[in-house]
């Protein structure tokens, strides 16, 4: 073991001691260690003890059952900060999606049984020693991402750790070496026995940690994930390349242009060259909330922002139609398409003088919406109207007459435009 001096909040220090006076070997493992070693800053602190979670549970007076039956225990800090902590662990059964686990003794068997080197660490908060059984640091500092143990049987106990060596290699810069790399190809075609909750989750931490999310899904296409979980994103990717760039080379382009983040954003980016059938497939597909289902598919088919030229009744129509708050979000998209391809229309100026007008225009208080009228359904029937169906046309034919001309957005105005189409009905 080394010694290596890291700085995690004071509750970790607080929680390690308080296990190791009980006499139970405590570790920091996990992302924050691997985070901290390759350069990055440290997310979440996650704690492995020797400790079974009913003692755990005793130890600490505030505590949230996180998962007690695969041995983790939340541990609220003073601060209210949960820190999680888990029984050492080793396996017992795998059979390519899940694994029987059960409780271990030592922190050496807890680290044989993780993924990859670079997960393999564990650093002692009280020592400040790193315990790194298989060459971990040293990969890391390789640019290397390798296995712990025999290739082929680490993936074929988890069929996910072929998406997690993707994640992993493209967000820290590495290369998956050649054993490794032989192995997980072979068992590509098992992705798709995978829960489409678990693809799902790995997906949008491509998207929502990377800073270039293209270099993690290169390797979903070029070791044929792409092809199993995501035909159609395949398609673009072998579509004709006798143009000037292939859509797929376009979209991983312009998805780098946006910031990490903004998962859903990114994801918005990563299906908009794909007709809205295949979009809805992708997004039904993964069991996204309808609620994300939703907003993703109106990003992706809003059409883009009006032109330089074009004025202030056809900015009105596109605010309205697009939704109002939509604007930013849509305005990033197009300025990481602009930016992404220099020579493209409009250009990035171009989009943000864009961004500008509409945004102004919409801080007007201009109409945009039904909920924005002088007059609504309760109106309607005042003036001797009977609900139905006609209500929506009739309100959606009063937002296209103030879009033209606000002005125009006057309640004694707006009935007497009704009661003139009613007449002519009756007629």
């Amino acid at each position: 073991m080394s010694t290596v001096r890291l700085s995690p909040p004071p509750a970790v220090h607080w929680i390690t001691e308080t296990l190791q006076k009980a006499g139970h070997d405590t570790w920091a493992v996990g992302g924050a260690v691997r985070d901290i070693l390759s350069g990055y800053s440290a997310g979440d602190w996650d704690l492995t003890t020797q400790a079974r979670p009913g003692q755990i549970q005793q130890l600490f007076k505030r505590t949230v059952p996180i998962g007690v039956e695969h041995g983790t225990v939340g541990v609220l800090a003073r601060d209210g900060t949960l820190f999680e902590v888990t029984t050492f662990r080793k396996d017992v059964e795998t059979d390519g999606r899940h694994a029987v686990v059960t409780f271990a003794d030592t922190i050496e068997e807890d680290l044989a049984r993780r993924d990859f080197t670079m997960n393999a660490l564990a650093w002692h908060p009280l020592e400040q020693k790193l315990l790194d059984p298989f060459g971990g640091l040293e990969d890391l500092n390789a640019g290397v991402l390798r296995t712990v143990g025999v290739p082929k049987k680490r993936f074929t106990e988890d069929y996910l750790r072929i998406l997690r060596a993707f994640r992993f290699a493209g967000r820290f810069n590495l290369t998956i070496e050649e054993p490794s790399w032989t192995a997980l190809c072979k068992g590509i075609g098992h992705l798709a026995d995978l829960s489409c909750e678990r693809v799902r989750e790995e997906l949008l931490k491509v998207l929502d940690q990377h800073r270039t999310p293209s270099s993690a899904l290169s390797l979903y296409a070029k070791a044929g994930a792409l092809g199993v979980l995501y035909p159609e994103l395949d398609e673009l990717r072998i579509a004709d390349k006798s143009g000037a760039s292939n859509p797929w080379e376009s979209t991983l382009a312009s998805m780098d242009r946006l910031p990490p983040g903004n998962g859903f954003l990114r994801l918005a980016e990563l299906l908009h060259l794909l007709d809205s059938d295949k979009v809805t497939g992708i997004l039904l597909r993964l069991r996204f909330s309808n609620a994300q289902n939703d907003e993703t598919a109106r990003r992706v088919s809003a059409a883009p922002l009006p032109g330089i030229d074009a004025d202030d009744a056809a900015i009105r129509r596109w605010l309205s139609s697009t939704g109002p708050e939509r604007l930013n979000a849509l305005a990033r998209l197009e300025m990481a398409r602009a930016r992404a391809n220099p020579s493209s229309i409009p250009t990035p100026s171009e989009v943000v003088d864009s961004w500008r007008r509409a945004r102004c225009m919409r801080a007007t208080g201009a109409p945009l919406t039904i909920s924005d009228l002088a007059l609504d359904g309760h109106d309607l029937i005042r003036m001797g109207l009977h609900p139905g169906p006609d209500f929506a046309q009739i309100l959606n034919d009063l937002l296209d007459f103030v879009l033209e001309d606000p002005t125009q957005n006057e309640r004694g105005i707006l009935e007497a435009r009704v009661g003139a189409s009613s007449n002519s009905d009756e007629e």
